[in-house]
């Protein structure tokens, strides 16, 4: 018996390590006459377990590793009974090194339509396509994976960023209705144009300042502020060079969206030399919100 109580903390120690995200999930539908509003909370309560329960990687998870953040859908239309329109926002945050502050990695709203009939299973669908909802949430999930490991290891989100890459290329060209959200001759903000950026040599520039950004920028503020802003400022005309090759894409906006009120923070408490650089650099980068940056000055 007590080899038996031994076996069991070992394996109940083992699933509560194993998992790697922590993802808050909230689904809202303000305006529904077709269907009852239960059947969104049987998603809500199925999305969170699928995200937050099932094993994504190889690699061990303390608790308090796990990846946190939040994904929020809105039902924006009933199509049918069972197919809907919706928008999908997706965050994630990174806690910062000695300190209480977590920045975000992710923060992006997609425009989203998807089929669903209540306690219909969500499938892992890293290497086949089984429905609409199942790619969109397990494309996501590696999103998430990848761009947290890219600010921990050099590239470290490749495998991560390659799984999802193959729910995009998993995608049936027969069904028209996916193309927009999906295909190449969608919009250029979807998610074949983020995978084709993330792997794009063009953009791989950003990724790797991004990596500095996070590791000696942000982890090391609280041991020399200056030189931590030096090195975000740094990482920021990396990432103007780039835009100026590769203008509007969706990986930029991934990443002004993601730090645009951070940088604000931090800069205000910069010289004014620095200031007028990162304000340049910013209004390039983010043009639509280019009155946001006067406060850094």
């Amino acid at each position: 018996m007590r080899y038996l109580i031994v076996f069991s903390l070992i394996f109940f120690s083992t699933l509560v390590r194993s998992q790697e995200l922590n993802i808050n999930v909230d689904i809202s539908a303000p305006r529904l006459n077709l269907v009852d509003p239960k059947v969104f909370e049987t998603m809500e309560s199925q999305i969170s377990d699928f995200i937050n329960k099932t094993k994504w990687t190889d690699d061990e998870f303390e608790e308090f590793e796990k990846i946190e953040g939040n994904i929020n859908i809105t039902i924006t239309a009933e199509l049918s009974a069972t197919s809907f329109a919706a928008d999908i926002y997706v965050q994630s945050i990174r806690p910062v090194f000695n300190s209480n502050y977590k920045t975000q990695v992710i923060n992006f709203l997609d425009k989203v339509t998807f089929t669903y009939r209540e306690f219909q299973p969500i499938q892992n669908s890293y290497n086949a396509f089984y429905d609409p909802l199942s790619s969109l949430l397990t494309f996501y999930v590696y999103l998430i994976i990848g761009s947290d490991y890219d600010t921990y290891s050099l590239l470290g989100g490749d495998p991560y960023f390659e799984t999802a890459q193959n729910i995009v290329n998993s995608i049936p060209t027969s069904n028209q209705s996916l193309v927009g959200e999906w295909g190449s001759q969608g919009d250029t903000r979807n998610k074949y144009w983020i995978m084709e950026n993330i792997r794009n040599a063009r953009i791989r520039p950003i990724r790797q300042a991004l990596y500095d950004y996070n590791i000696n920028g942000l982890d090391k503020m609280h041991e020399d502020a200056a030189r931590s802003r030096a090195v975000m400022v740094s990482a920021l005309t990396t990432a103007k060079d780039v835009h100026r090759s590769y203008p509007n894409s969706a990986f930029m906006q991934m990443f002004v969206n993601a730090k645009r009120e951070e940088i604000i923070e931090i800069f205000k408490g910069a010289g004014r030399g620095e200031q007028s650089k990162v304000y340049d650099i910013m209004v390039k980068l983010d043009p639509s919100q280019a009155s946001r940056y006067s406060g850094i000055k």
